[in-house]
C-alpha cells in the first residue's frame, strides 16, 4: 500500500471546515424623493448644459499654450447630475509627431489607463465624460475629432461631449469655450459608413448638422472669485492698481485679419480640390454604369431575337463581375472642409466688426 503523499497528510491534519453561515438577504433603503431626480443610472435625464470647473479651464488654457500640436486633445472627467454635466477635472493626452500611428495609439492608450488608475488611487474623479480640443480661428472641424467622438459615443454617458477652445480668442483676452456632441442623424450615417449623396439627403446632413451645441457655463470656487475680485481692485494704501491697465483692446489686430484671410483661402483651395476629385470619380462611375447598361440592353435584344427564332434565350450574367463599378465616394471630407470655411468666416466677421468699431473710435478721437 503506497504511503500517503505529503499534501494529503497535511490536508488530513487540518480541522474540518465548519459550515458557512447562510448570508442574510440584502436590504435596500428607498431613495429619498429629493435625490430621485439626481440619481440617473440609465442616463434617461437629457443633458441641458455643461459646467466646467475653473481648474479645468486653467488646465485647458495651459495645455493649449504649451503644446506643440496645432490641435491638442485631452480627456474630460466628471459626472452628470440632474441634466447638468459637471466637468471637474481633465488631463492632456500626449502628442507624438512623426511616429507610427499604431505605436502612437498604443502609447496614448497606456498613458490614459495609467492616469485613470492613478486618479482612482487618490479617490479623484476617474469617469470620462468627453474630450476637449484646442483650435484656431474657430475652425475645429476635422476627421480626428469626428472619429474620436463617434468611436466613444456608445461607451460614454449621454454619448460624450467635446469642449472646443479657441486659442485665437484667448490671445485677444476672451477665453472661448464651446461644448458640442454628435447628432443622432450623423452618427447613424457614420455607423453605416455611408456619406453618399443619397445618404446625406435622407439624413438631411450638412456641415452644420454634424454637431449640436450645448449651453456651457464656468463654475469657480467662491474663494477664488473673491481673491480675483480683490486682486483686480485698487489697494487701499496705494493709488496704483494691483493689475496694471492694459491697452491691448485698442489694437486693431490687422495681423489677425491677414492670417484669417489666408486660412480661408487655403480652406477654399482644399475644398475646390476635394470637389474636383469627387467630380472625377462621379464621371468615372457614370461611364462604367453606362457601359454596364448598354451591355445589358444589348444582351436583352440578342435574347429576344433568339426567342423569336425559337432558340433558348441567353443565360443571365452577373454584370458586377464584368464591370467594376466603383462605389460612390464619401462626401464627409467635403462637409468638414465646408465647416472649416464657415468657422474661419465667422471668426473673420467677429474680428472685422470689432476692428471697425475701434477704427471709428480712433478716428473720432483724433478729430479726423
Amino acid at each position: 500500500m503506497a504511503a500517503p503523499s505529503m499534501a494529503a497528510a497535511l490536508a488530513a491534519s487540518l480541522p474540518a471546515p465548519s459550515a458557512a453561515p447562510t448570508p442574510a438577504a440584502p436590504t435596500y433603503e428607498a431613495i429619498p424623493p429629493s435625490m430621485s431626480t439626481l440619481i440617473d443610472v440609465e442616463a434617461e435625464i437629457p443633458l441641458q448644459c455643461v459646467q466646467l470647473d475653473g481648474l479645468v479651464v486653467s488646465k485647458i488654457l495651459k495645455h493649449a499654450c504649451d503644446s506643440n500640436s496645432s490641435s491638442p486633445i485631452g480627456l474630460l472627467l466628471g459626472i452628470d447630475l440632474d441634466g447638468v454635466l459637471e466637468v471637474s477635472n481633465s488631463f492632456p493626452l500626449p502628442y507624438h509627431s512623426g511616429d507610427d500611428d499604431d505605436k502612437s495609439a498604443k502609447s496614448v492608450g497606456r498613458y490614459q489607463a495609467s492616469m485613470l488608475r492613478s486618479l482612482k488611487e487618490v479617490q479623484g474623479d476617474d469617469s470620462i465624460v468627453g474630450f476637449y480640443q484646442a483650435s484656431t480661428l474657430g475652425a475645429f472641424f476635422n476627421q480626428n475629432l469626428i472619429d474620436l467622438q463617434a468611436i466613444h459615443r456608445e461607451k460614454l454617458r449621454h454619448g460624450g461631449i467635446v469642449v472646443v477652445h479657441d486659442v485665437s480668442q484667448t490671445t485677444r483676452g476672451n477665453a472661448s469655450f464651446r461644448a458640442f456632441r454628435l447628432t443622432p442623424a450623423f452618427y447613424d450615417a457614420y455607423k453605416k459608413s455611408n456619406f453618399s449623396t443619397t445618404s446625406l439627403a435622407s439624413h438631411q446632413l450638412t456641415f452644420s448638422s454634424i454637431l449640436e451645441e450645448l449651453p456651457l457655463k464656468i463654475y469657480t470656487n467662491p474663494l477664488l472669485s473673491a481673491f480675483l475680485g480683490e486682486f483686480s481692485t485698487s489697494s487701499s494704501s496705494s493709488s496704483t492698481f494691483a493689475l496694471p491697465p492694459s491697452f491691448s483692446v485698442l489694437n486693431l489686430n490687422s495681423d489677425g485679419l491677414t492670417k484669417n484671410l489666408e486660412h480661408i483661402v487655403d480652406s477654399l483651395d482644399n475644398y475646390r480640390n476635394e470637389e474636383g476629385n469627387l467630380a472625377y470619380l462621379s464621371r468615372q462611375i457614370a461611364r462604367e454604369r453606362a457601359k454596364a447598361d448598354n451591355y445589358v440592353a444589348k444582351r436583352k435584344e440578342e435574347s429576344a431575337a433568339r426567342v423569336a427564332q425559337g432558340l433558348a434565350p441567353l443565360p443571365e450574367e452577373d454584370v458586377t463581375r464584368l464591370f467594376k463599378i466603383p462605389p460612390e465616394p464619401s462626401r464627409l471630407e467635403s462637409m468638414l472642409l465646408l465647416g472649416q470655411v464657415d468657422g474661419y468666416a465667422k471668426s473673420l466677421s467677429e474680428t472685422t466688426s470689432t476692428g471697425l468699431v475701434k477704427m471709428y473710435a480712433a478716428t473720432a478721437g483724433s478729430g479726423v
